[in-house]
C-alpha cells in the first residue's frame, strides 16, 4: 500500500518487523531508528511482530521499551517501565513429530540433491517451529550467503515444500533456510489475534515490513487488510514514515 492511501488519523497501532525494517540483519537499532521511535511513540503505540524468540528481539533492540510478540505468536512480552524490561505474558508450545519432519526433510533432500550439508540437517526449536537449514546447521556463514542470495532456488521449491508440510506456515528463511512455525500461527494471525484482545480493528493498525515477497514471512500481513508500508532498505525507513509524524 502506497503511504498516501493510508489515513494516519485512523491509526492508533504501528506494528513493525525488526531485521531489514529498522536494522540490518540481526544488528542493534541505529541512531535514526531509535530517533524514529521516540518521535512515533509520543502519537502512536508501538509493537514488534517478529519471527524470533521476544527475549532476542528485545536484546537485539538493546532494551528499546516497547512490547513484543515473538515466533509468530507463540510468545508475547510487554515492557514493564519499572522493570526496564519485558515480562513474557504469553508462551505457547506445539508437539512435533520429529521422526516424520525428518522423514520429510530427507525425502525433500533426496529429490533436489540436498544431500551435502554442514552440521544437522534439521533444526527443532522448543516452540514447535522447525528450520530445514538447505546446507545444514553448522554451514560456514560465506556459503550460507552465497547460497540463495536472490532467493530463486527456495522459491522455485516452495509451493512444494508446503504441500510437504501442510501442519506448518512455512517461509522462505535468512539466506539458506525454509522455516516453518505450527499453522495458523504467522504474523497476521498474531496481529489479528492482538487486535481482538486489545479491541482494535485492522484500519486502526499500521504493519511495516520488508520481506512481503513470495514465501516472506511478512506475506500473509501484505495480502490482509491491514494497512501496510513496505520496506525495501532500512535506512530509508525513517524518511518513508515521516509522514506519520
Amino acid at each position: 500500500m502506497t503511504v498516501t492511501a493510508i489515513a494516519p488519523r485512523n491509526i492508533k497501532l504501528i506494528a513493525f518487523d525488526l531485521d531489514g525494517t529498522l536494522t540490518q540483519h540481526k544488528s542493534p537499532l541505529e541512531p535514526s531508528a531509535r530517533r524514529l521511535l521516540d518521535e512515533l511513540s509520543a502519537k502512536y503505540k508501538l509493537l514488534m511482530v517478529g519471527a524470533g524468540a521476544c527475549r532476542r528481539i528485545f536484546n537485539q533492540m538493546e532494551s528499546y521499551p516497547i512490547d513484543i510478540i515473538g515466533n509468530y505468536g507463540l510468545q508475547c512480552a510487554v515492557y514493564d517501565a519499572e522493570k526496564r524490561d519485558i515480562v513474557i505474558t504469553a508462551e505457547h508450545t506445539k508437539p512435533c513429530d520429529r521422526e516424520s519432519v525428518t522423514a520429510r526433510v530427507e525425502q525433500l533432500r533426496q529429490k533436489y540433491g540436498m544431500t551435502k550439508y554442514w552440521g544437522d540437517s534439521v533444526e527443532f526449536h522448543a516452540s514447535g517451529a522447525v528450520t530445514i537449514p538447505c546446507i545444514g546447521t553448522k554451514a560456514p556463514i560465506d556459503e550460507k550467503l552465497a547460497y540463495d542470495p536472490d532467493r530463486s532456488k527456495r522459491r522455485a521449491i516452495y509451493e512444494e515444500v508446503k504441500a510437504l508440510f501442510p501442519e506448518y506456515t512455512v517461509f522462505v528463511g535468512g539466506s539458506s533456510s525454509f522455516d516453518m512455525v505450527p499453522a495458523p500461527y504467522d504474523k497476521y494471525y498474531a496481529l489479528d489475534s492482538y487486535c481482538r484482545e486489545n479491541g482494535l480493528k485492522h484500519e486502526n493498525v499500521l504493519y511495516v515490513g520488508d520481506d512481503y515477497g513470495n514465501g516472506g514471512n511478512d506475506e500473509a500481513v501484505f495480502e490482509s487488510d491491514f494497512p501496510a508500508v513496505a520496506i525495501d532498505d532500512y535506512r530509508t525507513t525513517p524518511e518513508i514514515l515521516k509522514f506519520l509524524l
